[in-house]
C-alpha cells in the first residue's frame, strides 16, 4: 500500500513537471513569435491580426491542457504553473529585443566579414594589374606614366592604393568602399595613359 502511494505521488510529481516544462516551453515561444512579429512589422493589420489569432490559438493549444492536467492532480501545482508560465511569458517578452538586436548585429558582422574578403580579393587583382606596369620593362617603356607621380591620375592611385593598403589589415565598412575606389582610380590612370580598354 505504501509503496503504491510513493509510486503515485512520483507518477504526479513527473507529470507535473513534464506539463511544467511544455508549458514554459510554450508560453515562451508563442511570446517569442509574436514579438518576433510585431518588431519586424512588415504585415498589413489585417494580415497581422489574422496572424496573431493563429498564433495565440495554436500557443494555447499547448499551454492551457499542460496547465489544466496538473491543476486536476493539485490546484497548489495548477497554481505554481501558472505562475511559471507568467514569468516565461514576461521573460520571452523582455529578452527577445536583446536575442534580435544580438542576432542581427552577429549577421551584420557575418557580411562585413565576407564583403571585406572579397574586397581583399579584388585587392590583390587591382595590385597585381598596377604591378605589370611597374615591373615588365615593354610597359614601362610603353607607358611611362603609370609608374610617374607627378600624373595627376598615377598621383591619386597611389593615394588609393595606400588607403586601401591601410584598411586591410583589419575587418571594416570603408574597406571595399576603398577597393573600389581603387579599381575606378587604376582604370582613370590607365586611360590617362592610353593603355587600350582590351589590354587593362
Amino acid at each position: 500500500m505504501a509503496e503504491a502511494a510513493v509510486q503515485g505521488v512520483l507518477q504526479g510529481t513527473g507529470a507535473v513537471v513534464l506539463c511544467g516544462l511544455v508549458l514554459v516551453a510554450s508560453v515562451a515561444a508563442t511570446v517569442f513569435v509574436i514579438r518576433r512579429r510585431s518588431l519586424l512589422a512588415r504585415e498589413d493589420n489585417a494580415e497581422r491580426s489574422d496572424q496573431l489569432f493563429w498564433d495565440l490559438f495554436l500557443g494555447s493549444c499547448v499551454a492551457v491542457p499542460a496547465l489544466l492536467i496538473p491543476a486536476f492532480i493539485s490546484p497548489w501545482a495548477g497554481l505554481f504553473l501558472g505562475g511559471a508560465g507568467v514569468a516565461a511569458g514576461v521573460a520571452a517578452y523582455r529578452s527577445s529585443p536583446r536575442y534580435f538586436a544580438w542576432r542581427s548585429g552577429r549577421r551584420e558582422s557575418l557580411q562585413q566579414v565576407a564583403a571585406h574578403q572579397e574586397a581583399q580579393a579584388r585587392h590583390d587583382e587591382l595590385i597585381a594589374r598596377w604591378r605589370r606596369y611597374e615591373l615588365d620593362p615593354a610597359c614601362l617603356i610603353d607607358y611611362p606614366a603609370l609608374t610617374d607621380v607627378r600624373t595627376p591620375e598615377t598621383s591619386a592611385l597611389i593615394k588609393a592604393m595606400r588607403q586601401a593598403e591601410a584598411l586591410r589589415m583589419a575587418p571594416q565598412q570603408g574597406y571595399p568602399d576603398a577597393v573600389t575606389s581603387l579599381g575606378a582610380t587604376l582604370a582613370a590612370a590607365e586611360r590617362a595613359a592610353g593603355i587600350p580598354a582590351e589590354q587593362a
